[in-house]
């Protein structure tokens, strides 16, 4: 999972649940004080939230996009109920295009996805290519996120994961999680607390779904290469989901830039947000 660096949202953010055709999602609103350049949706991955993105609001205010991050349905704050169907990649794609359609933006839209949340993304541009018509957003970005599955020592953790979830509380993964890696690093005791109270608010039929997309989600780069969109893959230097060699090889595949974050890992977002940002910036102007 991400750990974002701090949790005290910047003055030009607010906390809001937006409310859409699919029900309302918790988000992050950050505005410029200037003129709005353009927006950007950020979208999180598996196990993560809106919180992802916490350090890019205000850079990216600073360059004139209005910033919106959001817990996917069954994340965190969203929430979400107890059906497994709820969370299929194809009802969370439908999730992203209603989250479009309730921003109502008049400037241009730009859409971002981390890790899992890259691929919800993915098929989100795929559903409305296939309805025809102008898609509703200016660019896509990829960041952190694979072609397909996630790496093969990654998918079996993801395994143990699901596998525990049929007999095990949140709660209790979460203790078993912190005594096996008691020997690592511990954030700060308000980060901690956080990474505790998200870890526990999520559906737990949300995470053995999307784990389950993650260990055997098909490639469907080429039908992404198709579509007329501006996109770019981010990276950061090593990242264990999916090897960054493997990344790169996707952006070749799309027809498309590969850029990497110096000194970050699989959350640039949060690891390095000032690079990150832009990184970002740079992109959406130019698709602009």
């Amino acid at each position: 999972m991400s750990t974002p660096p701090f949790l005290k949202l910047p003055v030009c953010a607010s906390a809001v649940r937006l409310a859409t055709s699919r029900g309302s999602f918790a988000s992050f609103v950050a505005e410029p004080a200037g003129p709005v350049r353009g927006t950007a949706l950020l979208v999180p991955g598996f196990t993560g939230s809106k919180e992802d993105f916490i350090a890019l609001l205000e850079p990216l205010a600073e360059q004139g996009y209005r910033t919106v991050a959001v817990d996917q349905r069954g994340q965190y704050e969203t929430g979400g109920d107890t059906d497994p169907a709820a969370y299929a990649i194809e009802e969370l794609a439908l999730d992203l295009l209603a989250l479009t359609a309730a921003l109502g933006t008049t400037t241009p839209l730009h859409l971002l996805g981390h890790s899992f949340g890259g691929q919800v993304s993915r098929q989100a541009v795929l559903t409305a290519d296939r309805r025809g018509g102008p898609l509703p957003w200016r660019s896509l970005t990829l960041l952190s996120t694979g072609p397909a599955a996630i790496d093969p020592n990654e998918a079996a953790r993801t395994k143990l994961l699901i596998d525990a979830l049929g007999g095990m509380s949140l709660e209790e993964i979460w203790q078993l999680l912190q005594q096996l890696e008691q020997d690592k690093p511990r954030p700060r005791p308000e980060i901690g607390e956080f990474l505790h109270r998200r870890w526990v608010a999520n559906r737990p039929e949300a995470l053995v779904v999307m784990g389950g997309h993650l260990i055997s989600a098909p490639d469907l780069v080429a039908e992404l290469a198709a579509v007329e969109l501006p996109k770019q893959v981010v990276s950061g230097e090593q990242d264990y989901a999916w090897p960054v060699p493997e990344q790169i090889a996707m952006a070749d595949r799309l027809g498309v830039r590969h850029t990497t974050v110096p000194g970050a890992l699989h959350s640039p977002n949060a690891e390095q947000p000032a690079a990150t940002a832009a990184v970002l910036a740079g992109f959406w102007n130019s698709a602009e």
